[in-house]
């Protein structure tokens, strides 16, 4: 009997010192979270993401335009080439107010400058079923350009009012008065192959931001407001940024 008591008193004391390590271990509380701590958890976890979601929404944008920059830098390289082995000439605009249908000219600015820096001319691309389209890496395709045009899609596009069809023979750089100041190419909706700031659907299109990526034709390249530019209104007329070649000849007349 006297045994046993022992027995049982060693028991208790054992149970009693493991109880206390246990609370030495967890601070004298459960190991799992309280529902008032899980709360504050998702409330933590919710203001960061608020704070550095927009963050990244706008680096990833601020990336995109940069990409777009460069890839229009190529495009004033190809036409700095072309005018050196056509004595000067500005390759065709293409189409003007209408949506793009004719794609088939060689002399258009995306059939005879894409070679020169390793892109297809854009009719054997539209005849191979390979033509760009939203979110390809192709040198035609702007990074943050979309459309639902379900014919040809043109994210840049050349100024409209440079070697128009209408006038016999092509612009030449000898004949603008200020290249420095004249867009060649410029962020565009996709359905044209050239563009203007304009209240009409061929309008530039400010899409980096409210922002839109210009190349001038001395290669440099720009980036400005929408409202700057006019988009969605029409030309500002900024000596900075000018679109009419000021040229004598036949010439695009104005558009709205």
């Amino acid at each position: 009997m006297k045994r046993s008591k022992i027995y049982e008193f060693y028991i208790i004391r054992n149970k009693s010192h493991k109880r206390s390590a246990s609370r030495r271990i967890t601070g004298g509380h459960s190991a799992g979270f309280t529902l008032i701590e899980l709360l504050m958890v998702i409330f933590v976890v919710t203001v960061l993401s608020g704070i550095l979601m927009p963050a990244l929404v706008r680096t990833r944008a601020a990336s995109k335009s940069v990409m777009c920059k460069n890839k229009l830098r190529q495009w004033g390289l190809a036409l700095y080439f072309y005018m050196d082995e056509h004595d000067g000439s500005i390759p065709r605009r293409g189409q003007g107010v209408q949506p793009i249908s004719m794609i088939e000219r060689p002399e258009d600015w995306f059939n005879c400058l894409s070679p020169y820096i390793g892109e297809k001319p854009y009719k054997e691309l539209a005849a191979s079923g390979c033509q760009p389209q939203p979110g390809d890496k192709s040198i035609f395709v702007c990074p943050s350009a979309s459309s639902d045009s379900k014919l040809y899609f043109f994210p840049y596009a050349m100024n409209m009012y440079l070697s128009p069809w209408i006038r016999p023979e092509n612009h030449k750089l000898s004949e603008i008065p200020c290249p420095e100041h004249l867009v060649f190419m410029a962020d565009a909706p996709g359905p044209y192959s050239s563009t203007v700031p304009s209240k009409k659907e061929y309008s530039v299109a400010a899409r980096h931001e409210d922002r839109a990526n210009l190349v001038f034709l001395d290669g440099h390249i720009g980036n400005y407001s929408g409202e700057y530019l006019g988009c969605g209104a029409g030309d500002t007329g900024h000596r900075d940024v000018q679109w009419q070649t000021g040229s004598t000849g036949v010439n695009q007349s104005l558009v709205e």
